[in-house]
C-alpha cells in the first residue's frame, strides 16, 4: 500500500486505531464504516472421477494462466495443493513482510510489551520492546489478480491495485503447490519452486468437474448454510470421508455418495448415504479428534468455520443442484475503510480507517470467534463495531452490527 494515499485525519484514525492493537480498547467507544462508493461495486495425475460435464455453473471454480520460471504457461481449472482451495471464494493465506501503516502512528503510541525476570519476588531485569506488528495476510481468491514469486518473496496483487509482499516461507497456501487442468497438457502438478507467476482470470473454459459440496451445519447455538470445506479441506463431490467401521475395516465415503453426517462422540461420526445406510466412523481426524473444523460460506457473514467441538450435523444438498458458487467476475475490487471513531472522552474523527493498524480494504475481513464458531466477516458488510471493555460494551465481548441489521457480540481475540 502506498502511504502517499493515507491523507487528512486518516493519521489520527490510525493513531485512535493503534491503540485497539495494543489493548486498550476502553480509547474507542465505537467505529461505524460507510458504505462502499457504489461506483467501486460491481505428477502423475489421475484425472476426476464421475465429473460433471462442464458447463456455466462450474464458473465458481479457479482458473487462470500459470507461468513457470522457464517461460511455459498452462492455462485451465485450478486447484492448490492439488486437493486444497479450489474456488474464488476459498482464501488465500500468507504474512506480510512489512506494515507500512507503522510508520505513521508516533512512537510513543505505538503497543509494546514487558517482560521481566524476578528473584525472591525482587524483580532484577526488565526489558520492554515493542510487539511485533507484523499481520497475516488472508484474502478471497476472487478478490485477487496476479500472484507472483521471487525468490523468498510472494507478491500478491488485488483487483484494486493494492499489492501486498508476502513471506514465501510463510505463504502456505501458495507453497503448498498447484494443480493446472489445462488444455492440452492435461492434470499437472507444479511444484512452488516451478511457479513464476500466476494470472488469475475468469473460468471461460471450464472443464469437467465434481460438484461443490453445499449444504446446512448445525450447532447448539444455530445452523449455517452455505458452500462446505469438511476439515477445512474436502470441498468437492469426489473427496472422501475417511474411517474405520465397527468392523476396523478402513472406509473412504465419497461425498457425494452422503446425506449427513453427524458427530456421535468426540471420536466418531454417524454417516448417512443416499440410499439410507448408516455408518459409523471412528479413528481418524475426520471424524475424531484432530478434527480441524467445517468452513462454511454462510451468505450473512462471509465464511465461518465451526469447530468439532461445537458441530452437530451436516445435512449436504443433493449432487444435482450443481452450482459451484460465485464467478470471478462475481468478486468487486475492494475500496478503502472509510467512516468515524467515537473515543471515550466524546471526540468523533472521521476519515480513512485502519483497523488494528492492519485491514484497510473493504475485502478485508473481521476475525473473532463466539461460542465455538470463528467469524471472517467482510468488512464491506460491516456497519459498527463497539470494542469490548468500552462502556456501551457489555460482558466482554466486542459488539458488531452488519448491514444487514444483525448484530453479533464477538469475543476480543
Amino acid at each position: 500500500m502506498r502511504r502517499s494515499t493515507v491523507v487528512g485525519g486518516a493519521v489520527a484514525a490510525v493513531a485512535i486505531l493503534v491503540a485497539l492493537a495494543a489493548g486498550y480498547r476502553a480509547l474507542v467507544r465505537r467505529v461505524e464504516l460507510k458504505s462502499a462508493d457504489p461506483s467501486a461495486t460491481r505428477s502423475s495425475v489421475a484425472p476426476e472421477t464421475d465429473a460433471r460435464p462442464a458447463s456455466a455453473s462450474d464458473e465458481g471454480y479457479l482458473y487462470g494462466r500459470v507461468t513457470t520460471p522457464t517461460g511455459t504457461t498452462y492455462e485451465g481449472r485450478l486447484r492448490f495443493g492439488g486437493d486444497e482451495e479450489a474456488f474464488w471464494g476459498d482464501y488465500f493465506n500468507g504474512w506480510k513482510r512489512d506494515n507500512p501503516w507503522v510508520a505513521l502512528v508516533p512512537p510513543e503510541r505505538r503497543p509494546r510489551e514487558r517482560s521481566a525476570i524476578e528473584v525472591f519476588g525482587l524483580e532484577v531485569f526488565a526489558r520492554e520492546r515493542e510487539l511485533d506488528l507484523g499481520r497475516p495476510f488472508m484474502a478471497r481468491f476472487g478478490d485477487l489478480a496476479r500472484i507472483e514469486a521471487s525468490g523468498r518473496d510472494v507478491s500478491v496483487t488485488l483487483k484494486s491495485g493494492t499489492r501486498f509482499d508476502l513471506d514465501r516461507l510463510e505463504a502456505s497456501d501458495f507453497d503448498d503447490g498447484l494443480r493446472v487442468w489445462d488444455d492440452d497438457q492435461g492434470a499437472v502438478d507444479l511444484d512452488s519452486l516451478a511457479i513464476r507467476a500466476i494470472e488469475l482470470l475468469p473460468t471461460s473454459r471450464p472443464t469437467a468437474a465434481p460438484y461443490r459440496l453445499h449444504g446446512t451445519v448445525r450447532t447448539r447455538g444455530g445452523d449455517f448454510t452455505g458452500f462446505l470445506q469438511w476439515n477445512r479441506e474436502e470441498s468437492v463431490g469426489s473427496d472422501e470421508l475417511d474411517g474405520y467401521t465397527a468392523a476396523g475395516e478402513r472406509l473412504g465415503l465419497r461425498f457425494d455418495t452422503l446425506r449427513s453426517i453427524a458427530r456421535r462422540s468426540p471420536e466418531s461420526a454417524l454417516a448417512t448415504t443416499l440410499d439410507g445406510r448408516e455408518i459409523l466412523l471412528t479413528g481418524t481426524r475426520e471424524v475424531g479428534h484432530g478434527h480441524r473444523g467445517v468452513y462454511v460460506d454462510d451468505a450473512r457473514y462471509g465464511r465461518v468455520l465451526v469447530s468439532w467441538e461445537v458441530f452437530e450435523r451436516v445435512d449436504l444438498d443433493a449432487p444435482e443442484s450443481g452450482a459451484s458458487g460465485p464467478a470471478y467476475d462475481d468478486f468487486a475490487p475492494g475500496a478503502p475503510l472509510v467512516g468515524s471513531v467515537e473515543t471515550s472522552d466524546g471526540r468523533r474523527l472521521s476519515g480513512r480507517l485502519v483497523f488494528d493498524l492492519d485491514e484497510s480494504e473493504t475485502t478485508e475481513t473481521l476475525d473473532a470467534p463466539a461460542e465455538g464458531v470463528d467469524y471472517t466477516i467482510l468488512f464491506g458488510k460491516v456497519a459498527a463495531i463497539v470494542p469490548a471493555g468500552s462502556a456501551t460494551a457489555g460482558g466482554g465481548r466486542a459488539r458488531v452490527a452488519l448491514r444487514s441489521g444483525e448484530e453479533l457480540e464477538l469475543e476480543p481475540r
